[in-house]
């Protein structure tokens, strides 16, 4: 007889699928939108910059409600929930006239991405997955990447050839399309609604219904973890979380320039080329990597690829030649990631799934502060700079150091209070 497939990990796909379009049509396509919005007569480029800013920092207030919806009710409210929000968003963004309604817009788009991605997507998988979790998070979260290679391009391609009014509809469309289906079709809200265990694990089948209860209550005992309350006593949530708003101020602010970066050394068709090496590298470092987190130590690894993420920075700022600035973007990719896919895995690992929404929604809100600073910070040294990239990236150089240092000084991930370590 065929042992049948994990039903988590259909769960897995739906969410890659989720994350795909989420970020594809919100965080991977903020240059475009900022780049259309600039063209109009009412905005200029530091004005759709705020704008953005606002959106991650809309994002990370909003987690706050978000992790509640998703803590005391079926996930995919959230998520349905925000696909809207996020495409009302989408479709009013060509016709706003002032800046008051472009930052009125952005705040609820921010709102709608924080309410269909990370915080619903994460907190299913880490019900759903104990032993596996790593595995199944890093092949959930490749939808984050994937979204900038497949949607991007096609959303440059929409907006220039059918122009900025059509086109966002159209998207905003294609945003519920690609996940409400997905999200009410495939997505359960854990393992016991279906009367599994996580990870698939033997639920004793029999014809007496209390062992099967009595197996599933079991489970759901192991899984509990810690409270928030007991989270925030921990300085190992507060290492992770603070050093987080540092690796995602480098993250995004590195991310958010390689183009102009790529353009002081090559012309535009080159360019175009270059900057595709990031997001690949990502997908293939975070497969790799979820495989590598899940037979060794996370913290380790977080601490490889917080390494990694400051090297690669400082060999894009040293200008050498082409060769480092493929070889510093590919290295740059893979950190990226990974440490977007630990975040959660860390967070879920020490304090299991009790109350992860609310943790994890807590610590992104503080890393968002991060990522809504990151693009504008450097962006205010390259203009003190001359002009020059140089310094801008061994500033985002210095933030990953500073992140390294703040894990660190967490102190050990105590695995030992945390059901979700067991192996």
């Amino acid at each position: 007889m065929t042992k049948k497939t994990f039903y988590g990990w259909t769960i897995v796909w739906a969410i890659l699928v989720q994350l795909t379009f989420t970020s594809g049509l919100s965080f991977y396509n903020h240059a475009i939108y900022l780049n259309a919005l600039a063209a109009q007569p009412n905005f200029d480029v530091q004005s759709a910059s705020t704008a953005v800013s606002i959106f991650f920092l809309s994002g990370g207030f909003t987690g706050l409600y978000v992790a509640k919806l998703v803590q005391d009710h079926d996930p995919r409210v959230s998520i349905t929930l925000g696909a809207l929000m996020a495409s009302l968003s989408l479709c009013a963004l060509p016709f706003v006239a002032n800046l008051v309604q472009l930052f009125a817009v952005y705040v609820v788009f921010g709102a709608g991405f924080a309410a269909s991605a990370l915080i619903p997507a994460t907190t299913l998988v880490t019900r759903w997955f104990r032993r596996r979790r790593a595995v199944a998070l890093s092949v959930a979260s490749t939808g984050l990447s994937l979204g900038g290679v497949v949607l991007t391009p096609l959303s440059a391609l929409m907006i220039d050839t059918l122009g900025f009014r059509l086109a966002m509809p159209l998207l905003a469309l294609l945003f519920v399309l690609g996940v409400v289906p997905v999200a009410l079709i495939w997505l359960r809200p854990d393992p016991e609604s279906m009367g599994l265990l996580p990870d698939g694990d033997s639920t004793m089948q029999s014809d007496d219904d209390s062992e099967q209860k009595l197996a599933v209550e079991s489970a759901r005992a192991s899984e509990q973890g810690l409270t928030f309350q007991q989270a925030r006593r921990r300085r190992f949530f507060w290492g992770t979380s603070l050093a987080y708003i540092f690796v995602m101020l480098a993250q995004v602010g590195g991310i958010a320039h390689q183009y102009g970066l790529a353009r002081e050394q090559l012309e535009d068709a080159q360019t175009a080329l270059v900057v595709a090496i990031l997001p690949v590298a990502s997908i293939l470092g975070r497969l790799i990597g979820g495989w590598v987190a899940e037979r060794g130590s996370i913290k380790v690894f977080a601490v490889c690829m917080m390494l990694l993420q400051a090297g690669s920075l400082s060999m894009l700022a040293s200008g050498f030649s082409v060769v480092t600035l493929c070889a510093g973007l590919f290295l740059f990719g893979a950190s990226v990631g990974n440490l977007l896919m630990l975040q959660p895995l860390i967070l879920a690992e020490a304090f299991g799934a009790r109350d992860y929404a609310r943790i994890f929604s807590v610590s992104n809100l503080m890393s968002s502060m991060g990522t809504a600073i990151g693009p504008a910070l450097l962006g205010f040294v390259y203009v003190a700079s001359d002009d020059r990239y140089m310094t801008p990236y061994l500033v985002a150089s210095a933030a990953g150091c500073i992140g390294l240092m703040l894990f660190l000084s967490g102190g050990q991930l105590a695995q030992s209070e945390s059901p979700a370590a067991e192996k």
